[in-house]
């Protein structure tokens, strides 16, 4: 039960063919079995199986339970949780109890699925990892001696050793693409859908991280990231859904018919491996093969995306965790640590001019999106990195930081554009490369529907569980 897709729990819990609390104790158990490994689900709900039982009476009362009627989830610790530890992985908030839930938390819970525990996040969600000064760090499923990426790591690792069903996630910078790319999973980065649906998360989703930050899912599944985004959308319907339901993939693949699809693996910026490269190309002919019209060639102002990333957030960030440490310095972990060092930047004419830059290079996207309203992209310059890995990297003979590397991922926050990243190929060394599937934040049904066919040309989700096992019992 555990490997199921979300959506494929609750169609069975709703016909009533498997119960809600056969399928959370089979989470819980595999939690306890194989999260020592992983560090990924750092705090567990105890009242899950009380959750499920109640799910379960109103399934046999004939009554509505939900989209998510039964399903296990997990939730990035830096989301509110009402009665569950929530710390934003900082030792500030290490024994803080909320008395509400973030809205994206209580949407899920009206849906009908259940919260079985909290996963690790890098400190104040603050750079490409899971580590932080409360939980320690957390491994990939794929590989111990590497990173599942960050912020949303925690939420990647756990979905993909299926610990959960799915889990909820938030994203400024890749948070949700580039673990799912480390873990090889699916996650979406919606356009930023407003302050109240993302309410109860630190750092906040208030101007001007509301501009490029969003709340969004991390599953096995494309099927599941639609199900789930409908969810935290308010049960808003999806064509794409109907489509599926109606005549399955092929009937997907008809609304693809030609469309504009434009395929990239270099910005302007920064190279990627000839592996990722080739995960792109998979998914491009994936895309011609539905009868969209692919061509190769890169959207306006991409490659400026770290560039512009630093300039618009970067000063909020460091005023933001200087707000939050201030007479308690001593507490940061390495993360905050390295923003309190940067020197204070007070500019606002320098900040309302990048503000202005933005808006000025993101019209002309828009309107090229216009005519091409899907892009397909990497995720990032490299697979899954090592832990405590080096600042530099080289990639194809050319040297890049490592936030730079990740420009692809950065540019669809910047610009505010609607992301899938979805499982294509894998590296020589057997760790996962992810492939981004991004469009025109009015095309986001065409951008689940190509996520969709690319997942099923390309195989989708490839599965660490038996290797986990295995592992889990030599460590005994």
């Amino acid at each position: 039960m555990t490997k199921l897709p979300a959506s494929r729990l609750a169609a069975l819990m709703r016909g009533r063919d498997v119960s809600p609390v056969e399928v959370v104790g089979a989470y819980l158990r595999r939690i306890e079995k194989l999260n020592p490994l992983l560090n990924a689900v750092v705090t567990v709900a105890p009242d899950a199986i009380e959750r499920a039982r109640e799910v379960e009476a109103r399934l046999a009362r004939g009554g509505e339970a939900g989209a998510l009627a039964g399903v296990p989830v997990t939730v990035k610790d830096t989301f509110e949780t009402r009665g569950l530890r929530t710390t934003f992985g900082s030792r500030l908030f290490e024994g803080h109890v909320p008395e509400r839930d973030a809205e994206a938390v209580a949407r899920l819970r009206e849906s009908g699925a259940v919260v079985i525990g909290k996963t690790n996040p890098a400190e104040l969600a603050l750079d490409y990892t899971a580590d932080n000064p409360v939980f320690g760090r957390t491994n990939n499923p794929v590989d111990f001696g590497r990173t599942p990426g960050g912020s949303s790591g925690g939420c990647a690792a756990a979905v993909a050793a299926c610990l959960t069903a799915a889990s909820l996630g938030s994203d400024l910078v890749g948070s949700l693409r580039i673990p799912a790319h480390f873990c090889g999973v699916a996650a979406f980065r919606p356009a930023a859908f407003g302050e109240r649906a993302s309410a109860g998360h630190l750092p906040p989703f208030t101007p001007p991280f509301s501009r490029g930050a969003s709340a969004g899912p991390v599953a096995r599944t494309v099927e599941d990231l639609l199900l789930i985004d409908s969810v935290l959308r308010g049960g808003v319907a999806s064509g794409v859904r109907a489509r599926l339901d109606e005549g399955g993939l092929e009937l997907v693949r008809e609304g693809l018919r030609g469309l504009r699809v434009a395929w990239y693996a270099f910005d302007g910026a920064t190279r990627v491996t000839d592996e990722t490269r080739a995960a792109v190309g998979v998914a491009a002919r994936a895309l011609e093969d539905a009868g969209a019209r692919v061509t190769e060639e890169c959207p306006p102002h991409v490659g400026r995306a770290t560039e512009l990333w630093t300039a618009l957030f970067s000063s909020a960030s460091r005023e933001f965790v200087g707000r939050v440490y201030a007479g308690r310095e001593e507490l940061a972990g390495g993360a905050a640590r390295a923003i309190l060092e940067r020197p204070r930047r007070d500019d606002k004419v320098a900040d309302e001019e990048a503000w202005r830059t933005r808006g000025a290079l993101r019209a002309e996207l828009l309107r090229w999106l216009e005519e091409t309203p899907l892009v397909v992209c990497p995720v990032g310059a490299v697979p899954a990195l090592a832990h405590d890995a080096p600042r530099k990297i080289e990639v194809e003979g050319s040297v890049t930081s490592a936030f730079r590397a990740f420009s692809y991922a950065q540019a669809f926050n910047v610009f505010d554009l609607p992301a899938v990243c979805v499982p294509v190929g894998v590296s020589r060394e057997g760790l996962p490369i992810g492939v981004q599937v991004a469009g025109h934040p009015d095309a986001v049904e065409h951008v689940f529907a190509a996520a969709l066919v690319v997942e099923g040309a390309a195989g989708g989700w490839r599965g660490v569980a038996e290797n986990l096992s295995k592992a889990a019992e030599g460590s005994v």
